[in-house]
């Protein structure tokens, strides 16, 4: 996520002073000026007491961080038991095993399945297409709630964490949670002693119109993993973020973090980053972020005009759009149409860039888009944005030979 937008020269300039300096180190042996900074200047605008930081190259490695974070504290604490991480369906935690072991993506796991961890996984929660049939708010939180079970058939002896974006991502198309949903998952965690993991890979730093997304719901998490926004695009860079009272425990008793990256805690990457959260600060990207949500998603609500919409969700300046087939019964197109590549092909010849992804329905059918502008957009790029999208599904529906009539909302 470009959140800075591209072409800033001061993050270059910074790349370039740190490279005449020091450009690599080994962060098992030493300290780092950049990394050192850059830990101080997040735990500024990380949530409650996430205080301390592991920084990786990237997403995937954050989350293999973060698993073997968890797993070490509870060795720790004397539970030798606890080392399985839940996580839920139509989820998207990265491609390294660990990571993908996590992920909820059928499509994506199936060819590694052999070599993939044992990990349990949850219900999704996405009310477009509820699990359990139900509707919100009668359903009473069963998405949410069937972490409970899930612990319970697993063992709780047996689980050390358990994983969640706090708006799902590429894997699902901006589904955000309703209020109860986080607050209960804090404390089904809390009552079985499990670590909670939120995956800010996409929605940290501003993303959501908030420093992290999971800021929306007043929850603070155990550990905290984040990337693309970190540093802006501007070099591979990852973290994860440690509440003090993990973190504690590895200082009281003396236990080193037993975990090593080639290019963790790297200069250059750190140096790059430092400059990006300053420019995040100084122009108040993550306010103009929730500035701009309002009207951001009342445009792409105006894609529900065309036929094969059927749904537009998101939070702050990520949105998803899903494509239907029929959207009276919310028929997904089948996977060899690759609904979303059509649009996002549509979109990239009239000069735009969409993220398509598949699976949304069932981790097999389903299609949908995500549009993540950089925090930096204005008012009148926003309309031709918007302008372009509309025209690009509109040509994607009669190449989709879709004719069902349109459900016009205000």
């Amino acid at each position: 996520m470009v959140n800075v937008g591209h072409g800033r020269t001061r993050v270059a300039d910074a790349l370039r002073r740190q490279a005449a300096t020091l450009a690599y180190c080994v962060s098992n042996v030493f300290a780092n000026q950049p990394a050192l900074e850059l830990a101080g200047r997040l735990a500024q605008l990380t949530p409650g007491d996430l205080n301390n930081f592991q920084f990786t190259s990237g997403g995937s490695e954050a989350t293999e961080v973060a698993i073997k974070l968890a797993r070490q504290y509870h060795l720790a604490r004397g539970n030798e038991s606890k080392h399985l991480v839940i996580a839920r369906w139509q989820s998207y935690h990265g491609a390294t095993l660990g990571a993908l072991s996590a992920t909820g993506m059928i499509s994506r796991r199936a060819k590694f399945k052999p070599l993939l961890l044992d990990f349990p996984h949850a219900a999704p929660n996405n009310c477009y297409r509820c699990p359990f049939g139900k509707e919100y708010p009668t359903c009473e939180m069963a998405c949410a709630n069937d972490l409970e079970q899930v612990i319970l058939r697993t063992g709780p002896e047996r689980v050390a964490a358990f994983i969640a974006e706090p708006v799902v991502g590429s894997a699902g198309g901006a589904i955000p949670p309703r209020p109860e949903y986080f607050p209960i998952i804090r404390e089904i965690c809390d009552r079985y002693d499990v670590l909670f993991i939120a995956d800010e890979v996409i929605t940290g730093l501003g993303r959501t119109g908030r420093n992290f997304g999971i800021d929306h719901w007043g929850v603070v998490p155990d550990l905290m993993t984040m990337a693309k926004g970190l540093s802006g695009g501007y070099a591979p860079l990852g973290a994860v973020a440690i509440s003090d009272r993990v973190a504690s425990e590895f200082r009281e008793k003396r236990v080193a973090f037993d975990h090593i990256l080639t290019y963790g805690a790297n200069p250059l990457a750190t140096a790059a980053a430092c400059e990006v959260l300053e420019i995040l600060v100084e122009e108040g990207l993550v306010e103009r972020a929730a500035r701009l949500s309002e009207g951001f998603l009342a445009r792409g609500k105006r894609l529900l005009a065309h036929a094969i919409v059927g749904d537009v969700r998101g939070v702050g300046l990520l949105m998803g759009v899903e494509l239907v087939r029929d959207r009276a019964t919310k028929e997904p197109f089948p996977p060899d149409a690759r609904a979303a590549a059509v649009v996002a092909g549509e979109a990239l010849r009239r000069g735009l860039v969409l993220y398509p992804s598949s699976g949304t329905a069932d981790g097999v059918a389903g299609d949908h888009f995500l549009i993540c502008p950089p925090l930096t957009i204005g008012e009148a790029e926003l309309d031709l944005l918007f302008e372009i999208l509309d025209e690009s599904v509109a040509a994607a529906e009669l190449r989709l030979k879709v004719r069902a009539e349109p459900i016009l909302t205000t």
